[in-house]
């Protein structure tokens, strides 16, 4: 557990075999063109975000806790879900590349019912230091910063863009790539957790371990 008073968590689904192939085989692509980025790995894992937000570190037990009960009511591994086509955050000249997924009630029942859940143990805002970090949080962006705090209002809700992050790469790049047809494909999610945000708002860190209802 981080010694900072507040930790930077993304609540996540981990998706099953079908999207965690494909967002490998992407994320190879675009490191074969650009390896100096970041690789899906053992600190880089394929995972669809519920939400982001910025919660008080003494209290991950109470927040696993109350995204359990959530989790435990909802049937998640049993929902197929509908990947059907790419997109970037623009990071410019960079683009934060995914995989989107078609949003459900479901999903958005479920991310309303986890922001709520959590919202006892959240802080509006934090700093770099709430974040995982290789170079003492240099490598932290000011706007994912700005982002995670802004959650709730930019990317919740009507907002909420359900994807799973393949990699990063020069927006020209990615625009050429997204040209391509895609082959919309299903999958369902085969776990949860809580992680601890690093640079790019990739999930860098396992926290806890959410239990899915069978």
């Amino acid at each position: 557990m981080s010694n900072h008073p507040l930790t930077a968590i993304d609540i996540a689904l981990k998706p099953g075999a079908a999207m965690v192939r494909r967002a490998g085989a992407d994320n190879a692509r675009l490191l074969k063109a650009f390896p100096e980025f970041f690789a899906l790995d053992a600190t880089h894992h394929p995972h669809m975000t519920m939400l982001q937000q910025f919660v008080r570190t003494a209290e991950l037990k109470k927040v696993a806790s109350a995204a359990n009960a959530v989790l435990g009511k909802e049937g998640v591994t049993g929902w197929k879900l509908k990947a059907f086509k790419y997109y970037y955050i623009p990071s410019p000249p960079l683009g934060i590349a995914g995989i989107v997924v078609e949003l459900t009630e479901d999903l958005l029942r479920l991310q309303r019912e986890l922001l709520d859940a959590v919202a006892p143990f959240t802080e509006r805002t934090g700093t770099a230091a709430a974040f995982y970090s290789d170079d003492d949080g240099r490598d932290i962006q000011p706007g994912l910063i700005d982002y995670v705090a802004d959650f709730v209002t930019v990317a919740a809700g009507e907002k909420f863009n359900p994807h799973v992050t393949i990699g990063v790469a020069p927006q020209t790049h990615l625009d050429k790539m997204f040209a391509e047809p895609f082959k919309a494909f299903t999958f369902s999610p085969v776990g949860a957790a809580v992680y601890q945000l690093g640079t790019f708002g990739a999930v860098r860190k396992e926290l806890e371990t959410l239990a899915l209802a069978p």
